[in-house]
């Protein structure tokens, strides 16, 4: 999951699972694998970064080992 912010400056969480594009229309717009559209203030290269890091936590198995 990665944190993101809508226009509104409104932050909300998305499954980065489920991201299947990311276009700069200028506004950065995700694409989701359902077909629904998000339209978030984070450039790509951002979202790219967001959804490498939260990959990797999962892979080295550091996500919420603090929180147990």
């Amino acid at each position: 999951m990665i944190s993101v912010t809508r226009l509104n400056n409104k932050q909300f969480i998305v499954n980065a699972e489920l991201i299947e594009t990311i276009e700069e229309t200028p506004d950065t717009v995700i694409t989701l694998t359902t077909g629904r559209k998000l339209v978030v203030k984070e450039s790509s290269s951002q979202l790219i970064d967001m959804v490498i890091s939260y990959k990797q936590k999962i892979i080295t198995g550091v996500f919420n080992k603090d929180s147990n």
